[in-house]
C-alpha cells in the first residue's frame, strides 16, 4: 500500500496544497513548527479518522477558517482508493471511502494500516498504563475488528455501570439487582478482550525481540509482559465483579476489568521505565512500533505505511545507521519521515541505495527539492 498524492485545505497551518509523493522514502525537512509533522498527521488522519496528536476535530481547521479537508489517493492491492475526511466547526465529521461517506468510522480502521512513531510515544514507556493500553488496543483493533467492536461495548458498559454506582451513592441507596445486568454484559466482553491481548502479545513477542536485536546490533535483553486480573472464564470474572462491588461502592467506579490492564516493559530483569537509559528506552520504543509495522503486515496481508517523525534524538550513530539500513532493506514499504536538519536524513538514505524523494517545509507551504 502507498499514499500517491494528498490534497490539504485549511489543516492546521497547511492553508492549500497539493503534494505527490514517492513510492519508497519521502523526506520532510524544515524547522519547527513549519508543518512538517503536520503532513505526517495528515495521513494519520486518513488512515486512522482522527490526528494522532490533537483528537478534537475542530482544533486542526487552521485559525479564523470554518472547515478543513483531508483527501489522498492510496494504491491499495492493487486498487486505486480515494480517502478524504471533512471537518466544520459544529458539524459532525464527514469521512468517506471512494467518494461513499462511513455510517460508523471503525468501519475504516484497519483498512489502510499505518504505523507513526514520534516523540511523544515516550509516554508508552514513561506514562500510564492507559497509554499502554491504548498502543495494544490500537494494533489488535487494525486487524481484528470483532475486537474493536467488543472493545467499544465494554466501554460504553463500563461507563453506564460507573454512573449507576454514582447515582446510588449520591442518593444513598443500593440495589444490587440493577448492577447484575451490566456485569452480564461487561464480562463475556472483558474475558474475550484479556484472552485477545494474551494472544497477541505471546505472537508479537518473538517479532519485537527480532527487530530489537537487529537495531541495537544484540546484547540486550528486552521482554514485554501481559498483566491483567482478568480470569479467562466469564463465570470467574462475575464472581471477581460481584466480589469487588463493596470496593466498587466506596470508590463509585469499577475497580477491576480490562480497564485496568497493562505492559511490563523491562530490559534485564530489570523495569525499562526505571533503570534503561534515554536511549535504550529510544531504542525500545523504535523496535516496538517497527515490530508493529511487520506483524500488521503478517495480520493483514498489507504493508503499512511508516511515518516517522524526529525519531533521531537520543538514538546513537550506530543505532540510527542500522534503523536505517533495516527500513530500507525491502522488509518495509513506503515511509514519511521528518527532520530540521536539511542534509542529514537524505544523505543517509543515500548511502543505501533507497528512492528518495526530499520535500522542505517552510511556513506551511511544502516544495520538492530533488527526487
Amino acid at each position: 500500500m502507498q499514499l500517491n498524492s494528498l490534497h490539504l485545505i485549511h489543516f492546521k497551518n497547511h492553508l492549500s496544497g497539493d503534494l505527490t509523493f514517492g513510492k519508497q522514502v519521502n523526506c520532510l525537512l524544515g524547522d519547527n513548527g513549519s508543518g512538517k509533522t503536520n503532513i505526517l498527521d495528515a495521513l494519520h488522519y486518513l488512515c486512522f479518522c482522527k490526528s494522532y496528536f490533537n483528537p478534537i476535530d475542530s482544533q486542526n481547521i487552521s485559525h479564523g477558517e470554518a472547515f478543513m479537508m483531508i483527501k489522498g489517493s492510496f494504491s491499495h492491492l492493487g486498487n486505486e482508493e480515494i480517502v478524504s475526511c471533512g471537518v466544520k466547526r459544529g458539524a459532525k465529521k464527514v469521512f468517506k471511502r471512494n467518494e461513499k461517506a462511513y455510517s460508523r468510522l471503525l468501519e475504516h480502521i484497519g483498512k489502510f494500516p499505518a504505523v507513526i512513531i514520534a516523540p511523544d510515544d515516550s509516554e508508552i514507556v514513561r506514562g500510564g498504563s492507559e497509554v499502554r493500553r491504548k498502543w495494544m488496543d490500537g494494533v489488535i483493533s487494525q486487524f481484528d475488528r470483532t475486537y474493536l467492536e467488543k472493545l467499544i461495548d465494554y466501554k460504553k458498559a463500563v461507563t453506564q455501570r460507573n454512573n449507576l454506582f454514582k447515582y446510588f451513592a449520591e442518593n444513598r441507596v443500593w440495589d444490587p439487582t440493577l448492577v447484575e445486568p451490566w456485569d452480564a454484559r461487561i464480562a463475556p466482553n472483558a474475558v474475550f478482550i484479556a484472552n485477545s491481548r494474551n494472544e497477541f502479545i505471546k505472537k508479537f513477542l518473538s517479532v519485537f525481540n527480532q527487530v530489537y536485536n537487529e537495531i541495537c546490533g544484540g546484547g540486550e535483553e528486552v521482554s514485554l509482559d501481559y498483566i491483567s486480573n482478568v480470569p479467562d472464564k466469564e463465570e470467574d470474572f462475575l464472581s471477581l465483579l460481584e466480589n469487588s462491588r463493596e470496593d466498587d461502592r466506596r470508590v463509585r467506579r469499577m475497580t477491576c476489568g480490562v480497564h485496568k490492564d497493562d505492559l511490563a516493559f523491562k530490559i534485564g530483569d530489570y523495569p525499562l521505565r526505571k533503570f534503561g537509559s534515554q536511549g535504550q528506552q529510544k531504542t525500545f520504543l523504535v523496535a516496538l512500533k517497527l515490530a508493529q509495522l511487520v506483524f500488521l503486515e503478517q495480520a493483514t496481508g498489507v504493508k503499512p505505511i511508516l511515518l516517522l517523525d524526529d525519531i533521531f534524538d537520543k538514538i546513537d550513530d550506530k543505532r540510527v545507521r542500522a534503523l536505517m539500513d533495516r527500513v530500507t532493506d525491502g522488509t518495509f514499504g513506503q515511509i514519511f519521515i521528518t527532520d530540521t536538519h536539511l542534509g542529514r536524513i537524505p544523505e543517509m538514505f543515500k548511502s543505501t541505495g533507497a528512492d528518495v524523494r526530499v520535500f522542505e517545509v517552510i511556513d506551511g507551504e511544502v516544495n520538492t527539492l530533488e527526487e
